[in-house]
């Protein structure tokens, strides 16, 4: 490379000069453009220099093939399905307005509860590794406890007053109880009760209200194990003024019914509809005042079933 030297204040600066026409002066002239120093005989380029030479070099030159340095497989089938009907069912949406940062967390570990059913938490970081999910990193067993942990109670609520609204204007919301049995020695609610499940275990109670035709939960409640369905309503109850419902219409099974529970509803101003059992002298006494007309309805009912081949119209009106 052919350059020239200059030493300035006994440093020697290393320079190329360029030659050029100046067509307004109509005469020739120099520019240096100064690349470097020499040290100890040594030609040492500046920054300047070898950045220029480097943006020169990435015009000129064409990108070549890139080597491939790892290769990954991961399962989104499944995830995709459960994100999208999180989004139409305003899942995603209202647990990012009640948790807010942690929300993609939640829902990566609310997934993984649905597709690995049964699974403990810390078997989460294999899933996570080979699956997309809205986190898209790993999420520690450490982290999983904390994340548990800050969800407090007001922020549940708050989740279920937004998807409440979003059901009860709509469709019916029934409301029912099931008993988890535990082996558990320390948690509190875990009491001897009616055992839905059958077997000779302590439980502990879980109220869900649900929409009767999405079948999407509204909220739900832990009860302690010894408490029976038809005592559960004045925590549904409060539960409900709570959560600011309205236009409620509440569906219960008999195990709910009681004198109690009835005026209750009605003081609230809560419609709803409750099975009763019929050996209630309560029952007893209004269906005598039907009994007659109400077997002649089922007898002709079932006369219609019987002509339903020749006349399905008949049967069309029931």
């Amino acid at each position: 490379m052919d350059y020239k030297t200059q030493v300035i204040n006994g440093t020697t600066y290393a320079f190329i000069d360029k030659s050029h026409w100046n067509s307004e002066k109509k005469r020739g002239e120099h520019k240096r453009k100064y690349i470097g120093k020499v040290i100890e005989g040594k030609l040492v380029f500046n920054k300047k220099y070898l950045l220029e030479k480097q943006l020169e070099t990435q015009k000129t030159s064409k990108p070549g093939p890139v080597p491939v340095t790892s290769c990954k497989r991961s399962f989104y089938g499944a995830v995709y399905l459960l994100s999208c009907i999180a989004e139409k069912i305003g899942l995603r949406d209202d647990l990012k307005a009640c948790f807010g940062d942690i929300y993609k967390e939640l829902m990566s570990l609310a997934f993984y509860l649905v597709l690995e059913e049964g699974q403990a938490m810390y078997r989460f970081k294999k899933w996570g590794h080979t699956h997309v999910h809205p986190f898209g990193a790993d999420i520690p067993s450490q982290r999983i406890s904390r994340l548990f942990g800050m969800i407090t109670e007001d922020a549940k609520m708050a989740y279920f007053k937004r998807q409440a609204k979003r059901r009860c204007e709509t469709e019916y919301l029934a409301f029912d109880t099931t008993s988890i049995s535990s082996f558990s020695e320390l948690l509190k609610q875990v009491k001897y009760g009616k055992n839905k499940e059958g077997d000779d275990l302590p439980q502990i109670n879980l109220a869900l209200l649900f929409g009767e035709v999405s079948m999407l939960p509204v909220y739900y409640r832990k009860l302690p194990g010894n408490i029976a369905d038809v005592k559960t309503i004045d925590n549904l109850i409060k539960d409900v003024d709570f959560l600011d419902l309205v236009k409620l219409q509440l569906c219960m099974d008999r195990g709910f019914f009681s004198q109690k529970n009835i005026n209750e509803l009605m003081k609230h101003h809560h419609k709803f509809l409750i099975g009763a059992r019929t050996g209630l002298k309560l029952v007893k006494t209004h269906l005598d005042d039907i009994r007659d007309s109400f077997v002649t309805c089922q007898a002709f009912l079932k006369m219609s079933r019987e002509l339903s081949f020749n006349s399905p119209a008949i049967v069309g009106l029931f």
